[in-house]
């Protein structure tokens, strides 16, 4: 990296569900005298420090979902409906971790009918022209975002390990370039947010389709060079593959700002401690040596 600041984007959902499962599968969600489960704020505080001591940020700005409506599920009413309420013990978490986040002065950027995918893309967009940003992220579709001055640190299974791409070396990691990787969802859909793409067509069809034509329009234009096979799921699914394209891109001019000014990293030790304590949150003093 070059002498430029590097702002860090942290995903704050991925990041909660993320600690939410890792300690609440066993049953241990950690709930305090008030009654208040934290094993959420607990295990997105791990994943957020960690990512603060491994890439050591100059700036920190975290997103959030803003509720389950957005434009994407007023397109198709399907959108994420796979997914059922959160956890009862998840709920309180929500709001909680927000103020966990505010005590360390970073500031927590979101807006209603769009996700947090939306405001990390229209962020990375804006800060790239000066700085260099890194998404700290659990979500592949986040990929899409990247090209110079802009890197996405995937979290991999255990606490520390990160797949990071970066535009150099993405095509020899992924065998396609970001952008694609629109149209590669656009192809095979994605279950985790239910949509389907298009039929009978797989990650390794889809890749393949890419890698010799290039795009989901050159793939349309050259329909008649195509298997008889894949020509007719295509077919019979080609409004589907125009919406699952559509669902898959982030918009990157959603109407959120965050000065560069009011996301430099300077914690404020007493702050995060009362904040903390206020939660009856343990070992604490470990996460503040790490990063105060």
């Amino acid at each position: 990296m070059n002498n430029k600041n590097t702002i860090l984007l942290v995903d704050g959902m991925a990041l909660l569900f993320r600690g939410f499962y890792a300690t609440g599968y066993s049953g241990n969600f950690m709930i305090n005298s008030k009654g208040v489960p934290t094993n959420g704020i607990f295990g997105f505080l791990n994943y957020f420090i960690n990512s603060i001591e491994t890439f050591n940020p100059s700036h920190v700005v975290c997103c959030w979902d803003m509720g389950s409506k957005t434009f994407r599920s007023e397109l198709y009413k399907e959108y994420k409906s796979n997914r059922g309420e959160p956890p009862v013990e998840l709920i309180p978490q929500f709001d909680l971790i927000k103020e966990v986040v505010e005590a360390f002065e970073v500031p927590n950027v979101g807006i209603k009918g769009f996700e947090a995918d939306d405001c990390i893309g229209t962020l990375a967009n804006e800060y790239s022209k000066e700085n260099n940003v890194l998404i700290v992220t659990g979500d592949q579709d986040i990929l899409q975002l990247v090209k110079p001055g802009v890197s996405v640190a995937i979290m991999k299974k255990g606490q520390g390990n990160y797949d990071v791409y970066e535009e150099n070396t993405f095509f020899e990691q992924r065998g396609i370039s970001p952008n694609q990787m629109i149209d590669l969802k656009g192809l095979m859909g994605d279950p985790s947010d239910n949509y389907p793409g298009v039929k009978g067509i797989g990650e390794k069809t889809a890749l393949k389709l890419l890698q010799e034509y290039g795009s989901i329009e050159e793939i349309l234009n050259n329909i008649e060079l195509l298997s008889k096979g894949i020509k007719k799921k295509i077919e019979d699914n080609i409004d589907m593959l125009h919406l699952s394209r559509k669902l898959a891109e982030i918009h990157c001019e959603v109407p959120v700002s965050c000065s560069v000014e009011d996301a430099i990293w300077r914690i404020n030790n007493e702050k995060v401690s009362r904040k903390l304590e206020e939660l009856e949150l343990k070992n604490i003093s470990r996460w503040m040596n790490k990063v105060g």
